[in-house]
């Protein structure tokens, strides 16, 4: 019993296109033709149609696929290693890919948009060696203390965390135009306080070392550290300051 082109698309949903061109390739041939020349396809023609989607499924080329198929003495066994092997690389490739664009975009929040200064500050940010950031974080910060590295929010990140911290930050930098005693400013710092209690409680020296280093244009460069202005860290100190000291003159008016 023959199946008509249409009916075959219909079942596959594969598109009648798609059939013509497979036809063409030599890749599914149709096994006759209508009086008026429309492809007529029979049950194994079918089943052959769905080998090909399993195999393109599996991420095989066309081409591939064909000598699979029709090629008797196929070394399958071998074929299958060598796709996974491949698609283990391509899972690497687009995991790389994908840190990149979150990197970017987390970049993007930070630079208000500015994608030519987020580009320059990755590609600043990519330079540093693994190693040498290693060698240069166990020389500033003890075990412990690298533990605590562990935790700071990560550009590539896409915990609630490091999201937040970016969020912050960009946010605080949306405002350096305005006094950093003025509301808006204090609030941003104490969801930053609070946060950093949060996750660092206690680990006042971390915290000292960290904001030394940070400070510090070259050091931060070396350590790793995503770039940002001197302006933006002398405005966040200063808004710092004046929340400590509000704070404090609150705790002592009772």
């Amino acid at each position: 019993m023959y199946i008509h082109i249409n009916e075959l698309a219909r079942r596959t949903e594969i598109t009648v296109r798609t059939l013509r061109y497979y036809d063409s390739i030599g890749l599914l041939r149709s096994s006759s033709k209508t009086e008026g020349g429309h492809r007529l396809y029979v049950e194994e023609d079918l089943k052959k149609l769905q080998q090909i989607q399993f195999l393109k499924n599996m991420g095989y080329a066309l081409k591939d696929i064909h000598e699979m198929l029709s090629d008797t003495s196929w070394n399958w066994e071998q074929s299958l290693r060598n796709q996974l092997h491949y698609i283990i690389e391509e899972q690497q490739r687009l995991q790389s890919m994908e840190l990149s664009v979150r990197e970017m975009l987390h970049s993007l929040v930070l630079e208000q948009g500015d994608q030519h200064e987020a580009i320059e500050k990755l590609i600043q940010l990519s330079r540093p060696k693994a190693a040498k950031l290693q060698s240069l974080r166990e020389a500033l910060f003890h075990r412990d203390e690298l533990e605590l590295w562990k935790k700071l929010p990560r550009m590539q990140g896409n915990d609630p965390h490091s999201l937040e911290w970016i969020a912050l930050l960009g946010q605080l930098k949306s405002h350096l135009h305005e006094p950093p005693a003025c509301d808006k400013v204090q609030s941003i710092i104490r969801r930053m306080m609070e946060k950093q209690q949060e996750d660092f409680g206690g680990q006042d020296d971390f915290l000292n070392k960290l904001w030394e280093a940070r400070k510090s244009t070259k050091t931060s460069d070396e350590l790793g550290l995503y770039p940002l202005e001197p302006e933006l860290l002398d405005y966040m100190e200063a808004a710092y300051d004046i929340f400590i000291s509000n704070e404090s003159e609150q705790h002592n008016g009772y």
